[in-house]
């Protein structure tokens, strides 16, 4: 029988910093998962690494929109009527979640994290050798109308308070950055202080790659074989059985798959999104990621093509795609920068895993020995990727944890 001191199950940008940052402190670690590093929710992102982000998406308070959502007209939200009953009490939370105050809790609660997210990732690149992968561009966020940039001001007040750089523009300064972009919007923010990635999977890759240059242990497996076997945890992967005292669950929006048969129950919903590649007219090039507020959609430049992502999408995780945000929000993307055609004959599609609170669980499960979690980062996956594991491998080894990890504890949901 192998053993290992962890296994870490999941193997996107979360788990592999996990893996990552516990070798780098001499733990024995095996990474498992069914498929390659990055090759799944990590690999159809934005590529925006957001050390700016303040608020977490809230549900809609403007009727008009709300109106707009439930017609099936919105660009930002897409919902399956079938599945509305079964998300209906995780919508719930979530409206409540979203009250002004609460909002203001969440962004003071979730800053340690964002604060270093930059930082860590740079850290993490520089090791291994992914430097080249990371773009110091910041990102920039467009507003069509005034009413929509005057409602930002409590944002930037925060953002000023939480010493977070940024530079409103009008539109002309917009287009001195982004010369491609045409002129359909009044407003602007550049968040200076983020980062981003033309290549997402290439990222997680690398730093795979650095896991196993020191001495860590990648392998295919089938996550929802892991069952205690007397003292230790065990899985199947395709070498044979693997054991270790402790597992880590880092598996997005597949970890209920695997807590459902051990009587763990999480609040955790997915929001599906999609995103697809095109050819731009006339050699035009973005030289950092765009977002279209007001349509919610996001144009990033990546090595494959410019990323058109959309909003969210309710339906279950596994359900067949429907990739009607793209059909409404095309024609204001083709308005904004001068998209060709696609690249791919299909949509991308993908499930961000969310908790009603928009915090994720970074923490050991009450009353399990040994198991625990790293799950829920919503949108920020990839933001929160090196940080998270750091955060994990410290307090995984008894270290001093870089920032206090109670506002991220499974026991505000596991009592």
């Amino acid at each position: 029988m192998a053993r290992t001191d962890i296994i870490v199950l999941g193997a996107g940008i979360v788990g592999t910093s996990i893996a990552v940052h516990l070798a780098k402190r001499g733990v024995s670690v095996a990474l498992i998962d069914r498929r390659g590093p990055g090759e799944e929710t990590s690999y159809g992102n934005a590529g925006i690494i957001e050390g700016n982000t303040l608020f977490p998406p809230a549900f809609p308070a403007n009727w008009a929109v709300l109106m707009r959502i439930a017609f099936k007209r919105s660009p930002q939200v897409n919902y399956h009527l079938a599945h509305l009953p079964a998300i209906a009490p995780w919508l719930a939370a979530f409206r409540a979640a979203s009250r002004p105050a609460r909002l203001i809790e969440t962004a003071q609660l979730m800053q340690p994290l964002f604060a270093r997210a930059v930082a860590e990732h740079e850290a993490l690149a520089a090791e291994a050798g992914a430097e080249r992968h990371l773009r110091r561009t910041g990102w920039l966020k467009l507003y069509r109308t005034h009413a929509a940039f005057a409602a930002l001001a409590a944002e930037l007040d925060l953002a000023t308070a939480f010493g977070i750089a940024n530079v409103p523009l009008d539109r002309d300064a917009a287009l001195a950055l982004e010369p491609a972009l045409t002129g359909v919007f009044r407003h602007a923010v550049h968040w200076t202080g983020a980062m981003s990635v033309g290549n997402p999977l290439a990222l997680t890759r690398a730093y795979a790659a650095r896991f196993a240059a020191l001495g860590g242990v990648v392998a295919r497996g089938d996550a929802r074989t892991l069952h205690l076997a007397t003292s230790h945890w065990r899985v199947e992967t395709a070498a044979g059985a693997l054991d270790a005292g402790d597992v880590v669950i880092a598996l997005g929006p597949w970890t209920s798959d695997v807590l459902g048969p051990l009587g763990i129950k999480l609040p955790l919903a997915v929001k599906r999104g999609y995103h697809r590649h095109f050819r731009a007219q006339r050699d035009a090039e973005l030289r950092r990621p765009v977002l279209d507020t007001e349509n919610g959609y996001v144009l990033a430049p990546m090595e494959q093509g410019i990323r058109v992502t959309t909003g969210v999408e309710f339906a279950a995780r596994d359900a067949p795609p429907t990739p009607v945000q793209l059909e409404r929000l095309l024609p204001a993307a083709r308005n904004l920068f001068p998209l060709d055609g696609p690249i791919e004959p299909q949509p991308w599609l993908g499930a961000r895993p969310c908790f009603p609170d928009s915090r994720p669980v970074i923490s050991r499960v009450p009353r399990q020995r040994g198991l625990w979690l790293a799950c829920g980062h919503a949108h920020w996956g990839l933001t929160l990727g090196p940080v998270t594991g750091r955060l994990v491998a410290e307090m995984m080894t008894g270290a001093t944890p870089c920032c206090d990890p109670t506002p991220y504890s499974a026991d505000r949901f596991l009592r």
